[in-house]
């Protein structure tokens, strides 16, 4: 049996002497431990220029259980060598993901153990400073450190500290350009910033840095609508929300809590574009969905379909606006007056 198999990552080693012992060592163990039997080759992985081991994203089609196995070992192996960065891995089957490893370095050195620590005082609330600290002992002891920068970049956007934020995420793409998170929270700062076209950029960036697998991907996607909707480019809202919107995301999947949201983004930009009865449909399942904990309100969907309705040609519109009204919506008031 064979499954299609991705790759995607990078790994840091510091110095050239470390990185030079770790592509002897893997050769070493791919010839004489796995015979060779690997997905990957030294010569397509290992950049002496940077003293890296990158694979951007690898897509083999047909694997064997095998071929997967040793391959993951081997990336174990060379994990422990590595001062910074990440490897992700899926084996799939008919479009399902069997198995999934994500690989980091975890050993004690300095720089590794300050991320780390750095890294779990971000998911806590009112700890940002002390996050902010071990972050940046990380990025002192390895100046190379782009998932340190990252996270750093995330703190600071939280405190809004957009400038510092912009910095830490901009140093972290000219470190590792590959790598889709900065360009994600990059793009949040420049969206708080109201600078929603240099926000687009950076989650096209991210959409192209990421794979469907991951929640990331379909985040990038559905946020860059919402851009799009500030710019009124309306068309390109509605491509991204028509993959957004088609997704079955599980209830522990981050996006799960943005279908609502994405929905009425949906029906808003169809509304726009003309089509009017597929509107309709999107507001009708947005409307739905009672237990999302992203708020929209119900006279803006009231409204809104409102609209799609009387532009489709179908009746109910009236109905909609009044109940809108009532719930103190100007716009529906003046519709309905207009309707008269």
């Amino acid at each position: 049996m064979t499954f299609k198999i991705i790759f995607s990552g990078q790994l840091e080693f510091g110095t050239e002497r470390s990185f030079e012992r770790m592509v002897e060592l893997f050769a070493h163990r791919a010839e004489n431990y796995y015979r060779n039997v690997l997905l990957i080759k030294s010569e397509d992985i290992f950049k002496q220029e940077t003293c890296t081991l990158e694979i951007p994203r690898l897509i083999i089609a047909a694997a064997t259980e095998k071929e997967w196995k040793n391959t993951i070992n081997i990336l174990e192996f060379v994990v422990d060598y590595a001062i910074a960065g990440g490897m992700s891995a899926w084996m799939i089957n008919d479009g399902q993901v069997v198995k999934y490893r994500h690989l980091e370095p975890n050993s004690d050195k300095a720089a590794i153990q300050a991320f780390l620590h750095g890294r779990e005082l971000v998911k806590e609330s009112g700890r940002e400073e002390e996050a902010k600290k071990a972050l940046s002992r990380a990025i002192e002891k390895f100046e190379r450190h782009a998932k340190a920068y990252e996270r750093r970049g995330f703190v600071n956007y939280q405190l809004r500290n957009y400038k510092d934020a912009a910095y830490d995420y901009s140093k972290s793409i000219d470190i590792n350009p590959l790598a889709a998170e900065p360009y994600l929270g990059r793009a949040l700062v420049k969206m708080a910033q109201e600078d929603y076209r240099a926000a687009t950029a950076d989650l096209e960036q991210a959409i192209k840095g990421s794979i469907p697998l991951q929640p990331m991907h379909w985040q990038a996607r559905r946020i860059k609508a919402e851009c799009h909707l500030k710019l009124e480019e309306y068309e390109k809202a509605a491509q991204e929300l028509k993959f957004v919107t088609r997704r079955g995301f599980s209830a522990d999947d981050p996006n799960f809590k943005w279908r609502k949201r994405a929905l009425y983004n949906y029906g808003r930009s169809l509304l726009e574009t003309g089509k009017f009865t597929e509107a309709v449909a999107a507001f009708d399942e947005a409307m739905k969905i009672t237990d999302s904990p992203i708020d929209i309100p119900d006279a803006e969907q009231l409204l809104y379909r409102g609209l799609a309705l009387m532009k489709a040609g179908k009746t109910g519109f009236k109905k909609d606006w009044q109940e809108a009204a009532s719930q103190g919506s100007k716009k529906a008031a003046e519709l309905l007056q207009e309707a008269a």
